[in-house]
């Protein structure tokens, strides 16, 4: 993470969070425009999973959503960015790379956020239904990342 002020429990899901999008900006940087707009399932009833390029708006979406959930959590009201498509995987991996250091500035901002609540009326609540705590949300991040790299690995080989 460079010379960030940030240590502990934050410092250790940071750098694993950025290692995930590290990693997962290995694996589509060498993938084609074609291979990007590719149409994998045309009867996915999931429009998140039709094509790479609909994969990766959800992941970059996803990424500055996690902070908008930690911004919003402390009254910051904070607006989600609107969803990008991008005909490249370059565009993807600079806003991958923006969503991170994004998240990594609401704790820069934030040093005293607590990471973990045990009381369900403190937790975050999701779109999707789930309850999380900072820490549990990151933790997400970091594996929603995993899952989707892998996902697109699979889609590579096919």
């Amino acid at each position: 993470m460079g010379n960030s002020k940030l240590t502990g429990a934050i410092a250790a899901l940071l750098d694993e969070y950025k290692k995930a999008i590290d990693e997962l900006v290995i694996v589509i940087k060498q993938i084609s425009k074609e291979r990007l707009l590719t149409i994998i399932d045309q009867n996915s009833k999931d429009p998140d999973s039709k094509s790479i390029q609909a994969i990766l708006t959800h992941v970059v979406a996803s990424c500055f959503s996690y902070s908008v959930y930690i911004e919003n959590h402390i009254g910051l009201n904070t607006i989600r960015p609107e969803r990008c498509f991008f005909d490249h995987v370059e565009p993807y991996i600079e806003k991958l790379h923006q969503a991170f250091s994004y998240c990594k500035n609401v704790f820069e901002q934030n040093p005293n956020l607590p990471l973990e609540e045990l009381e369900n009326s403190e937790k975050i609540n999701t779109n999707w239904g789930q309850q999380y705590d900072v820490e549990q949300l990151l933790e997400h991040a970091i594996v929603h990342i995993l899952r989707h790299r892998r996902q697109i690995e699979n889609i590579i080989k096919e």
